[in-house]
């Protein structure tokens, strides 16, 4: 196998050798508010679960030219954020919202995707999302000798999802029926593809 020392690489060769290899990740649709009142809509791949109890997740924003991203910085102010499943129904428009514009011009405007409003916080969600979270700021983590990204872990306070996928007796979601797509690298996503079981040893 080849050893890669990361140290005499660039950060793009790193980044390239990650996000071509730690596949597929799941991609977070966030939706946030700005203090002026613009909502804001990006999708992030460094996305996963931290914990359910209490429900939390995680999402880091990389920065661009060592600023915080709008994402993030609004993140900072409202503490409030909302996050949606990716599928095939809503991927083209998604990946619309990965546009570079300018702070407070809002990723919606390119899209046909439809605001609703959220039942705990003041950041809407997306209306075509088979499944969103309103979430809190728990916690913003950033390391000083690293000054690249804006980790969040952020609380959950409500689940939306639609209820033709959700057993809600058995508390199952069915995979196949919510379409999600995750990221590879550079342009490349991937759809749900064969399901199969392994039971956990005892």
């Amino acid at each position: 196998m080849l050893s890669i020392n990361p140290n005499e690489r660039t950060e793009r060769e790193n980044y390239k050798l990650m996000t071509g290899a730690i596949i597929p990740r799941p991609i977070a649709f966030v939706t946030t508010k700005s203090s002026e009142g613009i909502v804001n809509a990006a999708p992030f791949s460094y996305f996963n679960i931290v914990s359910a109890n209490p429900p939390l997740i995680s999402i880091s924003v990389q920065r661009k030219d060592g600023q915080p991203k709008d994402t993030a910085r609004n993140i900072y102010a409202t503490k409030q954020l909302v996050v949606h499943l990716t599928s095939e129904q809503n991927v083209d428009m998604v990946n619309e919202t990965a546009a570079s514009l300018a702070y407070n011009d809002s990723e919606l405007a390119r899209t046909n995707l439809t605001e609703v409003a959220s039942e705990v916080i003041d950041v809407p969600g997306i209306l075509e999302a088979p499944f969103r979270m309103e979430c809190t700021l728990e916690k913003a983590v950033t390391l000083d000798e690293y000054p690249t990204f804006d980790l969040f872990i952020v609380k959950v306070e409500r689940f939306h999802i639609e209820e033709a996928y959700y057993d809600v007796e058995k508390g199952y979601v069915d995979e196949y029926g919510l379409q999600a797509v995750s990221r590879l690298a550079g342009n490349h996503y991937a759809k749900l593809g064969d399901i199969f079981t392994r039971a956990r040893p005892k």
